[in-house]
């Protein structure tokens, strides 16, 4: 787990209520006339709504000019919402300036790549290192945390929104500058910069600091150590910006804990670090989006697992996901019956102790408005409003859930930022690598098999697990090497993949052949990669089939097993998948090619066999039901999800089931939980 925040709490909830499970959205009544806040509220508590996010982008409204404040529409929400029982997240409403804001100070706005300025008209156009805009924001916060520190409808505080999500990315003369304060914190030297850049290659080595800009766009490929600094920079500049709302917040209301909406979610939101970002907020939220295809159920059950990773196991806060379509997507495609549930119930299954809408009421205008919301277009009376409240009540009958952490699973993905950045930066082996995907695919492979996987950190202790797989773990500095070849040697089973192992901290090659860092323990050595065109393949003489990558895998360590070859082609007889047995009891097992979610199941099945590992389900029912396990230390809640477009009948056994439908017992059986196609239920199992 991941070491708890010092100020780690958990928004209260409002006064009088029992512990539970939070139930909610954005709610922005500054799109609406008065008149419809009393309706607002009054559906609210038809659906069982106990916590709503507000004024996330109310600056305007907030401070329509500057200096000129009006919170009289927020002091009347907030009362209404506090008389209905319902808590509110209040957002610090500096996600997106006011158009005055950025008329007077220009020198806010980010700068892309290209040097062209990113104009108002949307949203986030502030650069996060302008210490102009710092200044305006946290004069904001002041003003907020001064006149509703006390309220007693505030159960939290949210920084920002969705940091990063448009802007992380700025190459502006405040970035420059703010650029080279972080490298002289980091290195110390312009020696060891130049070092750790290789600079020189292509004539680069600096004289003075003032010489190093951004990774701006260049005649030629960038200095890549250069583009890995300007992206852990980048990441370390937007936690700035949080930690500065945050300590104003906590120095003025030392009380209310603080968050802000991470996005683990597929789509490519890869450039904050937040697993370096957990301990910084007192209870990890995130905000998550279905993208549509194949693994899309599997994308969102990864991405919930993960965000428990980052949590250290610890609950933490679905603080958007959608009802239906969501509107930025090239296609988007409404929820299926079930799907709003399931969705949502996946979240809490890995870890969410709140469930979270974007938003409350769907916009009428603005760049949103065909994004689903609780109430839609069509109002109460629509099949969504139907499945919303149903979704509450269910979230009320699991009020016994709240509270409870992950179960830890004897299996584990191990996911890392530094190995995401740097392995699909250019002048690569091939572009078409995915590092995210090739870490779904091990995923996916271990739903199939119906066994429960945990998504961690590498900055989580390894100890408990049995099986560790290290998917395209590029970035390897000899610290993690040291841990990967403890785990192992201590009886833990490795396992790794194509392009690992290859570069330290400094992106520097591990020099001797690959996979660098981890080639003794491996027992092997590839003295050039091999990538594949597009639409090449390679076949396995094990049945599988080999896409994107292969390697010219030699053998170092005579106790190193074969366990599948290439069947074809220039590598026909070479080793494509290798083990290498440690006297301990672990070992070491490397992958040189990807085969796939399909490809890696008999590969997996395999793996796990070797490490004693099974499924906690009936064989016939793994695959199609995912079980997701939480504990309170009395007992444990499974909780069983339908992976299926049918129904799908699971033993109950001596659980007590909370959610759900029982089907009929015969005989002496004791019954069974009955999943409806998509459908998902609960069951408590005492210890």
């Amino acid at each position: 787990m991941n070491p708890p925040s010092p100020h780690h709490r958990w928004p209260q909830r409002a006064a009088g209520d029992a512990p539970g499970l939070g139930y909610g959205a954005d709610y922005n009544p500054e799109q609406w006339p008065r008149e419809v806040w009393p309706q607002d509220i009054r559906l609210m508590r038809e659906a069982g709504v106990t916590v709503v996010t507000l004024a996330v982008f109310s600056w305007a409204r907030l401070e329509p000019a500057e200096g000129r404040w009006d919170f009289g529409w927020l002091d009347e929400v907030m009362d209404l919402l506090h008389e209905a029982g319902i808590s509110v997240d209040l957002a610090t409403a500096t996600a997106s300036p006011p158009p005055w804001l950025a008329e007077r100070h220009p020198e806010i706005l980010p700068v892309n790549a290209s040097g062209q300025t990113l104009w108002p008209g949307g949203r986030q156009h502030w650069r996060p290192t302008s210490p102009v805009f710092r200044a305006y924001a946290l004069r904001l916060v002041e003003k907020l945390a001064t006149r509703y520190g006390g309220h007693p409808a505030l159960a939290a505080w949210h920084v920002n929104n969705e940091l990063g999500c448009h802007n992380v990315h700025d190459y502006s003369d405040d970035a420059a500058r703010a650029f080279r304060t972080w490298l002289r914190a980091r290195y110390g030297t312009l020696d060891a910069l130049n070092h750790a850049w290789s600079t020189s290659f292509w004539s680069q080595v600096y004289g003075d600091w003032q010489q190093i800009l951004p990774p701006r766009l260049a005649a030629a490929p960038v200095n890549p150590t250069q583009q890995l600094d300007f992206k852990r920079f980048s990441s370390d500049a937007l936690k700035d910006h949080l930690r500065a709302e945050r300590d104003l917040l906590r120095r003025l209301t030392p009380d209310i804990p603080v968050t802000t909406n991470f996005m683990v979610m597929g789509g490519g939101q890869d450039a904050m670090d937040y697993a370096d970002w957990a301990a910084e907020v007192d209870f990890v939220a995130n905000d998550h989006y279905v993208v549509p295809g194949p693994q899309a159920l599997d994308e969102l059950s990864f991405s919930a697992n993960l965000t428990s990773g980052i949590a250290g196991g610890r609950p933490w806060f679905l603080m958007e996901h959608s009802t239906s379509a969501v509107n930025w997507q090239q296609v988007n495609v409404a929820k299926r019956p079930g799907e709003l549930a399931r969705d949502s119930l996946l979240h809490v299954a890995h870890g969410a102790d709140a469930v979270c809408f974007f938003q409350w009421r769907q916009s009428a205008g603005g760049a949103e408005k065909y994004h689903s919301a609780m109430v839609p277009h069509a109002g109460a009376d629509s099949d969504v409003f139907r499945a919303v409240t149903a979704l509450g009540r269910t979230l009320a009958d699991l009020a016994p859930v709240a509270g409870s952490v992950r179960r830890p699973a004897r299996a584990a993905i191990l996911f890392d930022w530094e190995s995401w950045w740097t392995a699909e930066l250019d002048s690569h082996p091939t572009s078409r690598l995915r590092y995210r995907q090739e870490a779904l695919d091990w995923y996916s492979a271990f739903l199939d098999l119906g066994v429960r996987a945990d998504v961690i950190t590498t900055r989580a202790d390894l100890t408990g697990y049995d099986l560790v797989v290290a998917p395209v773990l590029h970035v390897v500095p000899r610290a993690l090497a040291d841990r990967l070849t403890a785990f192992a040697e201590g009886g833990g089973h490795l396992v790794t993949t194509y392009f690992s192992g290859i570069v330290d901290e400094n992106d520097h090659v591990w020099l001797g052949g690959h996979p660098g860092a981890l080639r003794d323990l491996l027992g092997i050595r590839v003295e050039e990669m091999a990538p594949l065109l597009d639409g090449e393949s390679v076949p396995l003489d094990d049945g599988g089939t080999g896409t994107l990558w292969t390697d010219r895998v030699k053998v170092t360590d005579p106790s190193v097993s074969v366990v599948a070859s290439y069947a074809a082609g220039d590598l026909a007889g070479g080793p494509a998948v290798t083990r290498r047995p440690l006297p301990g009891g672990g070992s070491a097992t490397y992958v040189s090619t990807r085969l796939g979610p399909q490809g890696l199941g008999p590969l997996l099945a395999r793996l796990l066999d070797a490490a004693g590992i099974r499924g906690d389900l009936p064989a016939e029912v793994a695959g199609e039901v995912e079980l997701v396990v939480r504990t309170d230390g009395g007992g444990d809640f499974w909780f069983l999800v339908n992976r299926t477009d049918r129904p799908v009948q699971v033993p109950l056994g001596a659980g007590k089931l909370l959610v759900g439908e029982q089907a009929p017992a015969e005989g002496g059986d004791t019954g069974a939980v009955l999943l409806a196609p998509r459908g998902v239920a609960v069951v408590r199992h005492e210890r």
